[in-house]
């Protein structure tokens, strides 16, 4: 059953729910489009990487590979995984949004950012039940603001980010950004394992070369929170809650 919320109330209440997120990614955005520039590249490199990727940590994590001279390979090796939970989020949200059109769909692929996923998966399991097109209304309404605010950021940080001053401290919305949406997401003991694990291995192999350690964190904790909930789902009740 859904609620007789209209795909335009659905967008405003998305609009509300993703608009307090600016506050972190325009700070994230300007982080980009300083390192870019200090990386070599042009405002018009640094923003042509910025709107076809769309994918803040992937993009850092590639650029101080390629400041570091690691082999192409490793960069897109490396960036792809960093990337692999969006595969994640789009299993998740493909009984929401697997019925739109091919077209909304790839909308919602390429508008695909953590904030997005994180605010919108809560309200569909959470919230009031709301229609196909609604939950789609939603969505688009949560990145109305965010992605422009990524690409202007991002502008923002390439034009001008060699002027802020050293003691201004706009690295700090990198970790600020990743706490406040996996916080809220820690819902269950798989979660928290895969957490748990991705930070204990990532800190272990810190010492490999090309931030190496970060896949096997990666793969580490994919696996830990695979095997957690396939452990909890046996030990489970007869009629339990879920």
């Amino acid at each position: 059953m859904s609620t007789d919320i209209s795909p335009s109330s659905a967008f405003w209440q998305g609009v509300r729910n993703g608009g307090p997120f600016i506050l972190i990614v325009a700070p994230f955005g300007l982080v980009f489009g300083v390192v870019a520039g200090e990386a070599g590249l042009d405002v018009w490199q640094t923003m042509a990487f910025s709107v076809a990727v769309i994918a803040g940590a992937a993009q850092l994590t590639a650029l101080q590979l390629m400041t570091d001279q690691a082999p192409t390979i490793i960069v897109i090796i490396t960036a792809l995984a960093v990337n692999t939970r969006m595969a994640m989020y789009s299993a998740s949200l493909t009984p929401h949004l697997g019925g739109a059109s091919v077209w909304q769909r790839a909308a919602v692929a390429y508008l695909m950012v953590d904030q997005a996923y994180a605010v919108s998966i809560l309200r569909y399991e959470q919230g009031p039940p709301l229609s196909p097109r609604a939950k789609l209304a939603f969505y688009f309404g949560v990145v109305f603001l965010i992605c422009p605010t990524w690409y202007l950021g991002t502008l923002m940080g390439a034009l001008v980010g060699s002027q802020i001053p050293d003691w201004v401290p706009i690295g700090a919305a990198v970790p600020i950004a990743f706490i406040a949406l996996i916080g809220p997401m820690l819902r269950t003991l798989a979660h928290v394992a895969a957490a748990f694990v991705s930070v204990v291995v990532a800190l272990g192999l810190a010492f490999l070369p090309y931030s190496l350690g970060l896949l096997v964190a990666a793969l580490a904790a994919m696996v830990t929170g695979a095997l957690v909930e396939v452990w909890t789902e046996k030990n489970r009740p007869v009629g339990g809650a879920s």
